[in-house]
């Protein structure tokens, strides 16, 4: 019955992020953080697909993943290619909705936070930003929240130099809406 749950988990959760940043995100050129907010940059940039690019550029933290977290790569690997499906799968939706970038970017937010607090509940992970973290932690006792607020700030500001500043400004309000969801969705599981 767990391992039923938890690949459910996977399919919603994946549904949730990718209806975030194919109905919110990418319409309005908003990035999220980590290497979901670089494949955004690619897409934007060079249209390359999203879901792609996000299996690329997590892969080497998932090989490395093979030889020193293998619990971290079992529980993830499913989480980066499913949620990946469902990313390109699914952008045919970026032209259904047209909110005011405002909105889009704190329900953008909202949608990716609750995907991926979905994920976390059942320990899944969709890329390998959180893993590099942990890795750059052990290696100099950093907190792992510090190091993810430093690579998600480092791409939006990658963003905000390459696509705008108004992307560097509502990535801020997507990322902070994705956090305090994820917070919540995970707080409520703890007292459950």
């Amino acid at each position: 019955m767990f391992l039923f749950k938890k690949g459910l988990m996977v399919i919603i959760g994946s549904i949730f992020l990718s209806l975030g940043i194919n109905l919110f995100l990418a319409p309005n050129k908003i990035l999220d953080g980590g290497f979901i907010g670089l494949s955004l940059i690619l897409n934007y940039l060079f249209n390359l697909k999203i879901g792609l690019m996000i299996v690329i550029l997590s892969l080497p933290m998932f090989i490395v993943a093979w030889f020193k977290e293998k619990k971290y790569f079992y529980n993830s690997l499913h989480g980066l290619f499913i949620s990946s499906f469902f990313i390109d799968y699914l952008r045919p939706l970026r032209y259904l909705l047209h909110l005011d970038i405002l909105y889009s970017s704190i329900i953008g937010g909202i949608f990716v936070g609750l995907g991926t607090g979905l994920m976390l509940r059942f320990d899944i992970s969709t890329c390998g930003t959180d893993l590099l973290a942990l890795f750059l932690s052990k290696r100099f006792g950093i907190n792992v929240g510090m190091i993810i607020l430093f690579i998600d700030s480092f791409v939006i500001s990658l963003g905000g130099l390459l696509i705008s500043g108004g992307t560097f400004l509502f990535s801020i309000f997507t990322i902070a809406a994705g956090g305090i969801t994820i917070s919540l969705v995970n707080r409520h599981a703890a007292h459950a």
